[in-house]
């Protein structure tokens, strides 16, 4: 079949399957990208969730033989909550990521991409592909970007001059030649309003993203949250949408048209003080669905607790020193000490002069310290 001819037909079919942007670029490797790659190591800016090999990241003809073109395509989710329940006092609430609302977007994407494939397998019965969706080795912004889907802004995501930022992305590598598309221009200019509003100023430089300090990160640590971070992520459970919320090519974006990625406000703003009594098995039947969910409820809960404090939830005391005295997890238990802390201020020393008595965790003595290490100076900052 002629490759323009193909081309066209996979464009119709996609639109049908609920697919909003498919662009094809070479399977060329992405030389740029394998710089920057390169240069995020040497800084110390990797996540560690990465595929550690960098020419598997960077050079299709590795994950597929013979590799000619590679399928971007997009699929739009949205921001706003509508009906959103109240966080007040006594009713305290966090707040899951735009990208974590609805269905998991790797089975969303995921599920189009099989459906793409079977339909091309049908139009060329011999062809070769693989799908990949966040979790491949390629890169997904790298793909979208040469691919024209949007350029990649100084907050490291792809913004569409149509759609904006909030978007789901995947590829998938062919054997088959397909005519490419064009990347387009870079469309920040001089607006840095990303880079300004970051929280934690993980944005160091245009383009140029330290993810260990990047909050889409740190609420999913499995670890003791480090000090300097833990009042930043405010009522954040997962995830973080500063750099997106302040970008002029959001504005007056909601993309509602997928139904499966609607979100149900009770669950992607949840009350926060019975996250911290969930099951393993509770948390899967409740947020399971979420992508959100899948380095399970331990992150979820430390950043349940740290909302908490955020919110100085005077209420919150009693089942936070429940919590310390029944969880087997130091490192919940410190950060829950840091909770109460952070909540009462100097009248937490009572509390935690109980706690010394029955803690053996030198985890939870040293927050302990700390604590009243900082206390002892007026000019002390939560």
């Amino acid at each position: 079949m002629d490759p323009y001819t193909l081309k066209q037909q996979i464009l119709a079919y996609a639109e049908t399957i609920g697919i909003d942007e498919l662009k094809v670029t070479t399977a060329d490797p992405f030389i740029v990208m394998k710089q920057r790659l390169i240069r995020q190591q040497e800084k110390g800016y990797a996540s560690g969730f990465e595929e550690p090999d960098l020419e598997k990241r960077t050079n299709p003809e590795l994950l597929l033989e013979e590799a000619q073109s590679i399928i971007a395509i997009a699929i739009a989710y949205p921001s706003k909550l509508k009906d959103a329940p109240r966080s007040v006092a006594g009713e305290r609430r966090g707040l899951f990521a735009r990208a974590s609302w609805g269905l998991d977007y790797h089975r969303a994407v995921g599920d189009r991409l099989a459906k793409l494939q079977a339909y091309i397998e049908e139009l060329v019965p011999n062809v070769r592909t693989r799908s990949m969706v966040d979790t491949g080795e390629l890169v997904d912004r790298a793909v979208a970007e040469r691919a024209g889907i949007g350029f990649s802004g100084k907050n490291c995501s792809i913004i569409s001059p149509e759609k904006g930022s909030y978007l789901y992305l995947g590829e998938m590598i062919l054997d088959v030649y397909l005519p490419p598309d064009e990347a387009i221009e870079d469309g920040c200019g001089d607006c840095d309003k990303c880079m300004t509003a970051c929280p934690t100023t993980a944005l160091v430089e245009p383009g140029v993203l330290d993810a260990k300090r990047c909050i889409a990160y740190l609420t999913q640590m499995k670890t003791l949250m480090p000090r300097e971070f833990r009042s930043k992520l405010g009522g954040r459970l997962y995830g973080c949408d500063t750099c997106q919320q302040v970008c002029p090519y959001n504005r007056k974006k909601d993309w509602r048209h997928h139904e499966e990625l609607l979100p149900e406000a009770e669950i992607v703003k949840p009350l926060l003080e019975p996250l911290l009594t969930l099951s393993n098995r509770e948390f899967k039947q409740k947020f399971g669905h979420l992508s959100g969910a899948w380095r399970g409820k331990k992150p979820i809960q430390r950043n349940a607790i740290l909302a908490l404090a955020h919110y100085r939830e005077l209420s919150a005391i009693p089942i936070l020193r429940e919590f310390i005295k029944q969880d087997e997890r130091e490192d919940m238990r410190a950060t829950a000490v840091w909770a109460i802390g952070a909540i009462l201020g100097p009248d937490a020393d009572s509390i935690f002069e109980e706690i010394e008595r029955n803690e053996t965790s030198d985890m939870v003595h040293e927050e302990i310290r700390i604590y009243r290490e900082e206390w002892a100076h007026e000019d002390r900052v939560v």
